[in-house]
């Protein structure tokens, strides 16, 4: 069929960047606002949502997918007290609920429900986004985000009767909740207007007061000659510190700060106002990761246990004596290794170090003086996905799963672990095949990746290959009920740890950054060829698929190489490379990216930008733009200039379909309803079946 594209207006839009002239004709759809704009969504999804509708398979996945996602899963329980003072609140969806329910459960009584955001909206679209048990257990804080919006408002919740405190926070985004007292330290962002693309900046720590008004918060921390940082704020489980870390955007390497709640914390209970001068700069920002595992009081020795990359890319646990906290006085007490060190935890009287072994998580504990206490086992090669539990406390819960395995939540117990809750695979896993293959990138490195089949799939098949390559994220074996339904068929997934995520430590990271970005295109092309080469695709079956900086890194590499691909899907994707940072969270990714203000940056990101480099007259394979009205992390406009620019370089009409899907009531991806991912994940599989069978 032959597809025709609704006309948009080009307008005469030059910038200047150092001298080069740049034409940017869709500027005017950077105004979501508009009238014009809304018109060009509304005619793209004449276009898409039709065609879509009408793919041959796209109403058996609907029924498959919704079959396999009608699955219990729970996640790990948060606990407060012992015995019958025991108090455990967790999520939990029975299958097909739009969003989880939360229950509460005291002592022996049997489990109620505290908090059903389903009876919130009428479309499954406000959802808990984080939440936080106070100390002693009787009060539940927790995040609500609607339609998918980084926008968060904080409500509290007797966990005793179910009944909502008056307290109600507003100008949330990306905050944690630290409890102390009758009480909490939280991070406040500046009022902005809802639906306001402006860059958000400026942040501030407070300590909100249960039955006080947030206006009356009292300010813990701001820095006033500085506004870019993020602040994260945690308290150490003894309550004696709190901890601060500074970061400027993205960026892992965080300064932190600390303090002395023993000296400070009846100033801050009091409402007042506490003196920037009193926190102790414990290290720098822009220098390497650090995160607070545990503080380790004995007598007048004060230490926290903190794990970081700073002289050892792979990661490592060290002591800082807060007396002489100089980093050549740290004492290591779990030392680099050949893996890298993703995470660590204070839980059950030990620390949990989690290293990646080809990208699965492998445990292992240590007492507070790093001494080796043994491995943890797992039921195989899987993800830990969350951790619930203390240092004081017995027991720690894992969230835990696979490619083969659902969402299970572990307890672990000196050192053996149990179910606690879980179900059983939808469909037997003997009959899938996991293998770990490498493809040899361009600068001859190996690049490891996961390749998922039935045991009787047809090679060559249809492939997804999934990348994602940036900001240290790393892609581990997760559960998939929508890839289920595509293996079942016929389909293969293939999930490439490409550079840019950290499977590998620091160094992976920083070799797809910056100005070496271009090598995580490289790299996914490589993981293609090498699927060619094995007879598992053929550039007619080789689809691709990414979201967000995943969305630059289809859009960019089908750019680079469309006679590889036999489908592309760009979820949510960033795609202006020169003007990214002008919009909502955009600013903090330069440290990922780069800035265009800067002549060297600019001359990587130019050369690789989607929106800057369609070319008119050449065949691309099918591509399917996915966003969403109310992204305010990477915000549509992203996905509707490439729309228009790749449909003008087209002619306006094509052979193969160059489409654009917009949803409604839907933002990033966070707290999307289970109607609508079911929906979105329907659309992709059936646009992949379509354009990949052989």
């Amino acid at each position: 069929m032959t597809f025709t594209y609704p006309p948009a207006r080009r307008g005469d839009v030059v910038d200047l960047h150092h001298g080069r002239e740049i034409a940017d004709p869709y500027r005017w759809l950077e105004d979501l606002d508009s009238n014009e704009t809304a018109a060009f969504v509304a005619a793209q999804n004449a276009v898409s949502g039709p065609y879509l509708a009408g793919l041959p398979d796209r109403v058996g996945l609907i029924e498959r997918m919704t079959e396999l996602w009608d699955i219990p899963r729970t996640e790990p329980p948060q606990v407060r007290g012992e015995g019958a003072d025991r108090v455990m609140v967790w999520s939990h969806n029975d299958g097909l609920a739009d969003q989880p329910t939360y229950w509460v459960q005291h002592g022996a009584a049997e489990p109620v429900v505290l908090l059903d955001p389903n009876t919130l909206s009428d479309d499954g679209a406000v959802a808990v986004v984080g939440s936080a048990l106070s100390d002693d257990g009787r009060l539940f804080a927790y995040l609500l985000a609607e339609a998918g919006s980084d926008r968060q408002q904080l409500a509290i919740r007797r966990t005793d009767n179910g009944e909502d405190l008056a307290d109600r926070l507003d100008h949330l985004r990306f905050t944690s909740i630290a409890w102390m007292g009758d009480g909490f330290f939280y991070v406040r962002w500046p009022e902005t207007k809802p639906g306001s693309t402006a860059p958000v900046k400026d942040p501030s720590v407070h300590y909100h007061r249960i039955g006080t008004e947030q206006a009356d918060d009292p300010l813990v921390f701001h820095n006033d000659d500085d506004p870019e940082p993020i602040y994260m704020v945690e308290l150490t489980e003894d309550l004696r510190y709190l901890v601060l870390a500074d970061v400027l955007g993205t960026d892992r390497r965080n300064g932190l700060l600390y303090l002395d709640l023993a000296v400070h914390g009846d100033t801050i209970s009091s409402g007042g106002t506490v003196d920037p001068a009193v926190w102790v700069r414990l290290v720098e920002r822009g220098v390497a990761a650090h995160d607070v595992v545990l503080h380790v009081a004995d007598g007048d020795d004060s230490r926290l246990l903190v794990q970081t990359d700073r002289d050892a890319p792979n990661g490592r646990i060290v002591a800082v004596d807060l007396a002489s906290p100089d980093p050549d006085s740290w004492v290591t007490l779990v030392a680099e290794t050949e893996h890298a060190l993703e995470w660590s935890a204070a839980l059950a009287g030990e620390l949990l170090v989690n290293h990646l072994v080809e990208a699965s998580a492998r445990l292992t504990r240590y007492s507070a003086d790093g001494t080796e206490l043994g491995s943890l086992p797992l039921p195989g090669l899987g993800t830990i996905t969350g951790l619930a539990g203390r240092f004081v406390e017995p027991a720690v819960f894992l969230g835990y799963q696979s490619f083969v395995e659902p969402p299970t939540v572990l307890r672990a117990q000196d050192g053996v672990t149990e179910v606690w809750a879980g179900s059983k695979p939808p469909i037997d896993p003997s009959d899938l095949v996991v293998e770990r293959m490498h493809a040899v990138s361009t600068d001859g490195a190996e690049v490891g990746m996961f390749v998922v089949r039935r045991a009787d799939a047809e090679l060559p098949g249809p492939v997804e290959l999934y990348g994602y390559g940036g900001f240290t994220i790393n892609l581990t074996p997760t559960y998939s009920p929508a890839r289920l339904a595509f293996l079942e068929a016929g389909g293969i997934v293939v999930v490439a740890n490409l550079r840019g995520g950290s499977e590998h430590g620091e160094p992976w990271h920083e070799q797809g950054s910056l100005g070496n970005k271009q090598q995580v295109f490289d790299d996914l092309i490589a993981c293609g060829e090498h699927l060619l080469a094995e007879g598992i695709a053929t550039a007619e079956t080789l689809g691709i698929r990414g979201g967000s900086n995943g969305g630059l890194l289809t859009a960019a590499t089908m750019l680079q190489r469309p006679d590889l691909f036999g489908a592309v899907i760009s979820q949510v994707p960033v795609i202006d490379m020169l003007r990214f940072q002008h919009f909502t969270a955009g600013r903090f990714w330069t440290v990922e990216y780069g800035d265009a203000a800067d002549p060297e940056a600019f001359e990587w990101l130019i050369e690789y930008s989607p929106l800057h480099n369609v070319e008119s007259g050449v065949e691309y394979p099918p591509l399917l733009i996915m966003t969403a009205e109310s992204d305010d992390r990477v915000v549509p406009m992203h996905a509707h200039k490439f729309a228009a620019e790749i449909q003008h370089q087209a002619g306006g009409g094509s052979e193969q379909p160059l489409l654009e899907r917009v949803e409604t009531r839907a933002g990033h991806g966070m707290g999307k309803p289970t109607a609508k991912l079911i929906e979105e994940s329907a659309d992709i599989y059936a646009f992949l079946l379509e354009h990949l069978c052989p």
